[in-house]
């Protein structure tokens, strides 16, 4: 069972959300906060496993929850739920610590895979909002893209995919390899080439 804490201000997102993982066996909403210090406080009693926290809200935002959320937890799983207008929000959340972000206006089926994908040790990103990040990376940067090499053919095929914005499982499925495979090359492509993330996995597949 996969314990779910919610982080909205807007009590009908909280509601609908509440209604999509009650009606799954294996996930279970352990409790719900309106805003970043209540989500602090609930996540240190209730110990979720994910927390699908929003962004802007107000008092203490979802950026700094997250970071103290994780500082307490390193062990939790927090999924930013974002809209386009976000984007400013999204790096500083990646760097608080948050494993993945998805749309609020996504299909109920990506949200809840991107739960269990979180809670699983993934990160789920809806590939709109990878694409835009990786866009914004791109552009901003001023110096040259770092060569990297000794990346092997299989994993620059796994790295092309990751800019995608495709999951461990949708690489695999793609490549006709294991998804144990998949975290494996994944693991050693963070190591070649300095990437805390996907995100920055992804850039260096654009060039970036």
């Amino acid at each position: 069972m996969i314990r779910v804490l919610l982080v909205d201000d807007q009590p009908l997102i909280r509601a609908g959300l509440r209604m999509l993982c009650d009606a799954e066996a294996d996930l279970t909403v352990v409790g719900e906060a309106e805003n970043g210090r209540d989500a602090i406080a609930l996540a240190a009693r209730l110990a979720p496993d994910v927390i699908v926290m929003d962004l802007r809200m107000p008092g203490v935002d979802g950026i700094t929850a997250t970071g103290r959320i994780l500082a307490e937890r390193p062990a939790a799983r927090v999924v930013v739920l974002t809209t386009f207008g976000d984007d400013d929000h999204l790096y500083p959340a990646l760097t608080a610590g948050a494993c993945g972000f998805l749309l609020k206006d996504a299909p109920p089926v990506e949200l809840l895979d991107g739960i269990r994908r979180a809670a699983a040790g993934d990160s789920p990103f809806s590939q709109e909002v990878l694409q835009r990040l990786v866009r914004r990376a791109v552009s901003a940067r001023a110096e040259p893209p770092r060569e990297v090499t000794g990346l092997t053919a299989r994993e620059r095929d796994v790295l092309e995919l990751v800019a995608e914005g495709l999951s461990n499982t949708e690489i695999a499925d793609r490549l006709h390899i294991g998804v144990t495979t998949v975290k494996t090359h994944i693991t050693s492509l963070m190591t070649k080439t300095g990437s805390p993330n996907r995100v920055r996995l992804a850039l260096f597949a654009r060039g970036g």
